[in-house]
């Protein structure tokens, strides 16, 4: 990717790449030894003297990633020189581990950047787990993904409950922490870090309820542990659902958590328009 920009001002070139570039000092630093940073096409220094009407432009080159790139079926939902939003099924990992290195998104999408002739890496700015189905958005390269971490990304997920709330809408505010070691799970504790989820009942059909769950907060599982916690547990959760939603979550032969990251809002970290970004799954239709 090359980020480009026409001066209108004075001022050093490390001023231009700070200010109107929004980069880091430590990117700065890395590329400014190569020919990566140019004025009107030629290759300059940090303190090049930049004058009005110069063209600044910045070549952002990725190192090929360890794991293999595959050829899978991606479903892009939006693209442009800086972000890519696809859709993950459930049960695909987002990266690989030592245990997986293939199959995952991060291989497909690094087949499809080999495949489109793409020198782009594989940086997300949101994370789901396996079974947790819907968007994802990430930013091809370590530059956006650092501009996309302070743009605010408003995330709205759907999820199928079991039993569901007595209100129609509210917030959940309770520290969420890590159970002790070996354990991954993580659950409500007042010495926790603290967790706000606001919730929205979208449809009641028996025992079942469809909800619009708002992070305002990150917490890992914070979704799946905040709706256990309150007493309405995501159906096919294996790890906090109740005896009877899992029960429930059988007879309806569930193979996975009724859990989709339905919706993203932001500005885009390069133009500033405003995007709403939505998922083509959805927790009904056995999806």
């Amino acid at each position: 990717m090359e980020l480009t920009h026409i001066a209108v001002r004075e001022g050093r070139l490390s001023s231009f790449l700070l200010g109107e570039l929004k980069m880091s000092t430590g990117l700065m630093n890395k590329l400014k030894w190569g020919d990566s940073l140019r004025v009107n096409g030629i290759p300059q220094r940090t303190n090049y003297p930049v004058r009005p009407g110069d063209v600044i432009t910045v070549a952002l080159a990725e190192e090929t990633p360890e794991y293999p790139a595959e050829d899978g079926e991606l479903s892009i939902l939006y693209e442009d020189d800086a972000l890519l939003a696809v859709d993950k099924p459930a049960g695909m990992l987002i990266h690989p581990s030592r245990a997986k290195n293939t199959g995952t998104l991060a291989n497909y999408v690094a087949g499809y950047y080999r495949k489109t002739g793409l020198s782009c890496a594989f940086h997300p700015m949101t994370r789901l787990d396996r079974d947790t189905f819907g968007i994802v958005l990430l930013a091809k390269n370590a530059h956006i993904h650092s501009l996309l971490q302070s743009c605010g990304v408003k995330k709205t997920y759907h999820a199928l409950v079991y039993g569901g709330p007595t209100e129609d809408s509210g917030t959940i505010d309770a520290p969420i922490a890590r159970r002790p070691l070996p354990s991954l799970l993580r659950y409500v504790n007042p010495e926790g870090k603290p967790s706000v989820t606001e919730w929205q009942v979208l449809e009641r059909d028996g025992k079942l309820c469809k909800l619009a769950l708002r992070p305002i907060t990150g917490r890992t599982h914070q979704l799946r542990v905040h709706c256990a916690y309150m007493g309405f547990p995501i159906l096919g959760d294996p790890q906090y659902g109740s005896p009877e939603s899992q029960a429930y979550s059988a007879e309806l032969g569930l193979t996975h958590q009724m859990l989709c990251a339905r919706k993203l809002e932001f500005f885009h970290p390069l133009t500033g328009e405003a995007l709403v970004l939505e998922s083509m799954l959805d927790v009904q239709g056995g999806k």
